[in-house]
């Protein structure tokens, strides 16, 4: 994966994390109305899985993963943990199997610089991914809405 490292990393973070808010949009579109979880089938590839873990008014946690089958069970890869904010628009990578949330990764240093480093090579493999699995077709479905039911606005 090529890296791409810009002068205004935080101007351009917060834009990443807008067009990841996109992306995931085209991958799910009801994300607004998850209530726990959903599954995206492609024939041929491994199933794409996506859990609520945490719902509040305009922002909602959720993992996204891979159940890859394995000898003793499932493999869940990447196991990406995200923070989508609504009213915002926006979606933050917050941390995946293979890398820890920031304050674990980086209680060492807790510099800004390494922060904003850290969150942007984060959320630039989530960008790449979720371009990954919209690519493969993966696509969660839209469930009818119930009558008189509001909806976020996204």
């Amino acid at each position: 994966m090529t890296a791409f490292a810009p002068l205004e990393k935080s101007l351009w973070l917060h834009k990443l994390c807008e067009a990841n808010f996109g992306r995931l949009l085209r991958l799910v579109p009801d994300l607004d109305r998850i209530e726990h979880g959903a599954v995206a089938q492609v024939p041929g590839k491994p199933a794409l899985h996506l859990k609520l873990l945490e719902h509040s008014p305009y922002t909602r946690i959720f993992e996204l993963t891979h159940d890859f089958p394995e000898a003793f069970g499932m493999l869940a890869e990447p196991a990406v943990r995200l923070r989508v904010c609504f009213d915002a628009r926006t979606v933050e990578m917050l941390s995946d199997v293979a890398r820890p949330g920031v304050h674990e990764a980086l209680r060492a240093e807790p510099r800004p610089a390494a922060v904003l480093d850290y969150k942007w090579s984060l959320n630039y493999f989530l960008s790449r991914w979720l371009d990954h699995c919209l690519a493969a077709q993966y696509r969660f479905a839209r469930k009818p809405a119930p009558s008189g039911e509001q909806l976020l606005p996204v």
